[in-house]
């Protein structure tokens, strides 16, 4: 095999895999699941590098220089957002806040193009039936749901009971012990509204 060949598809893969993660990246972390953006791209390629090596559309010499090369990047993309200085930013995207203080927050949801439903739904998954228990919800860069609660809805254990939670929970809710229907993630009017 020509030793300028193995450049180009050495290079092809570093242009593929470049193009790849932007689109990624610009597609949104929901796009990818649980996975990673660099997890995802890996998968992605290396399922379709093997696919060619094994129906034979590229010489064993060609697929085994490309999955290098891929290799190469994951490790080296690795590496960066270990060291960080800015590049696990520009490279996996930052967590996004989406509920803050029991209350939706719009900007967190249109820069992950959600809607008030599909924020809804993540809280109900995570076990969450009242806004209110939520301190904070973050769509993580491997777009999965973290949800952060109130010190008064954490789950009870012995020690936690106590006169300073219930005061809390009562500052928190406003004395309200059940949810209004507009605090509720199963309220029939959210989720007419968020459609």
């Amino acid at each position: 095999m020509d030793p300028r060949d193995l450049a180009l598809t050495a290079a092809r893969a570093v242009a593929v895999y470049a193009v790849m993660l932007a689109v990624i990246r610009l597609s949104g972390k929901r796009t990818i699941g649980s996975f990673s953006a660099f997890d995802f791209l890996v998968a992605l390629m290396l399922g379709e590098v093997v696919d060619e090596i094994i129906y034979g559309s590229v010489s064993m010499t060609q697929g085994f220089v490309a999955v290098g090369v891929i290799a190469l990047l994951h490790y080296g993309n690795s590496w960066l957002t270990y060291w960080d200085h800015g590049f696990g930013h520009l490279l996996e995207g930052s967590p996004t806040v989406v509920l803050e203080k029991g209350q939706l927050h719009y900007p967190g949801m249109r820069a992950e193009r959600m809607n008030e439903k599909d924020v809804l739904s993540e809280l109900r998954l995570q076990g969450v039936d009242d806004l209110r228990e939520v301190k904070v919800a973050v769509i993580e860069y491997n777009g999965q749901l973290s949800v952060i609660r109130q010190d008064w809805a954490e789950p009870v254990q012995k020690a936690d009971v106590g006169l300073a939670m219930e005061e809390q929970k009562r500052a928190d809710t406003g004395g309200d012990e059940e949810p209004m229907p507009e605090h509720r993630t199963d309220s029939p009017d959210l989720l007419d509204r968020a459609e």
